[in-house]
């Protein structure tokens, strides 16, 4: 096989156990800085570390190959001062999204970049061996001949699941998943670390982590927003919530919060997937496949208006492949509905903004690698 696991002590730093606190503030200032880089002295003004601490740090990060210096920058008395950079190619992470029809793989650096992408379709009815059979060999696929270092395979798929076991519930429309340890399985097969969590936890944690991206000036998207508090709505082939509270992705005591699109909203609607009747997701999915996508819209409309009500959230961000095959029609729609909604309530700065999110159709899996990813940087813990 030839990629490097990291947690082979030939390989170098061992990034995994790279977890102090300051040494993962000064690495998420070096990633935030970009190829501009950034000074030992901000490094300390920022992270409120002593400047001797803040030397001892950067001068480790260097000798393990993730720092590198770019360049001196004047300064305002004195000698220039040095700046310092992350070498984004020091470490990677594989981002595995497995959907019910299909699996996408991506190779991320440690800026979150992808630098490789391999998408093939996928039964996940197929059975537990076949499919962790498949998403292994693709993943192995994508990292034939690639020579990098490997942190690990951060795994999204459609929940509930247990998070910090790594194992699966009774997945909507495929319960022969129902406890099946996905994490132990995929680790044991492709011998690297994984970690294991829903797709829309794992898309929510990468636009917290990387940010909201340039966007789509005609949606209404704004460049550089920081996302701190917002409800990420994945409709695709289900329908799911990851929600982003304080900075953080809130998975709750048991990690199964978002189970967003099985709200009942009509007591004698369609039977759904998992059991109940009018479901969102079930009359998302069914105004769907009539070609009714205004009635979607308005359906998940009432959802995010519920979620918003609830959690009081900052913004609203839309994705999966129904909403990217028709973004302005459930913008509009949503949008519309959460209009009406802080009308009735009286709400003085109107309404939670809807925008699309960031990451298009590979945007759960970059979010899977950044399960890997974030927590060198001190986010996506838990």
């Amino acid at each position: 096989m030839a990629y490097v696991n990291r947690t082979n002590a030939e390989s170098g730093v061992n990034l995994l156990a790279l977890r102090s606190h300051n040494a993962a503030l000064v690495l998420d200032l070096l990633r935030t800085a970009g190829e501009g880089g950034i000074s030992r002295l901000e490094l300390a003004e920022r992270t409120g570390l002593t400047p001797q601490a803040v030397s001892k740090i950067t001068a480790r990060l260097r000798a393990d190959g993730l720092a590198a210096e770019a360049g001196r920058r004047a300064s305002t008395g004195g000698k220039p001062r040095t700046v310092l950079r992350l070498v984004p190619e020091a470490g990677h992470a594989v981002g595995l999204h497995l959907d019910r029809d299909e699996v996408t793989v991506v190779l991320c650096d440690l800026t979150g970049a992808v630098v490789a992408e391999r998408r093939v379709p996928l039964d996940l009815g197929a059975g537990a061996e076949a499919v962790v059979e498949s998403a292994a060999g693709e993943v192995e696929a994508l990292l034939a001949g690639a020579g990098v270092s490997v942190l690990g395979v951060g795994v999204a798929l459609p929940g509930p699941l247990d998070h910090a076991r790594g194992v699966l519930h009774r997945v909507t429309g495929f319960p022969e998943w129902d406890g099946f340890p996905l994490r132990d399985a995929l680790a044991g097969r492709l011998g690297v670390p994984v970690v294991v969590d829903k797709d829309t936890n794992a898309a929510a944690l990468g636009i917290a982590v990387v940010g909201s991206g340039s966007g789509d000036p005609v949606l209404g998207c704004v460049p550089s927003v920081p996302l701190e508090s917002f409800a990420y709505l994945h409709l695709g082939t289900g329908l799911g919530a990851g929600l982003v509270i304080g900075g953080d992705v809130h998975r709750g005591a048991r990690t199964g919060a978002g189970e967003f699109g099985h709200q009942v909203i009509q007591l004698d609607g369609p039977p759904c997937g998992c059991g109940n009747r009018g479901c969102i997701e079930a009359l998302c999915l069914a105004a769907v496949d009539r070609g009714a996508v205004g009635e979607a819209a308005r359906v998940l409309g009432v959802g995010a208006a519920n979620l918003v009500g609830l959690l009081d959230i900052d913004l609203v961000l839309l994705g999966g492949r129904t909403v990217a095959a028709h973004q302005e029609a459930f913008v509009r729609g949503v949008g519309a509905v959460l209009e009406e909604r802080a009308r009735l309530e009286g709400v003085d700065d109107g309404a939670v903004p809807v925008r699309v999110a960031p990451g298009g159709a590979r945007g759960v899996a970059e979010g899977a690698a950044q399960l890997l990813l974030a927590p060198l940087f001190g986010r996506g813990e838990g």
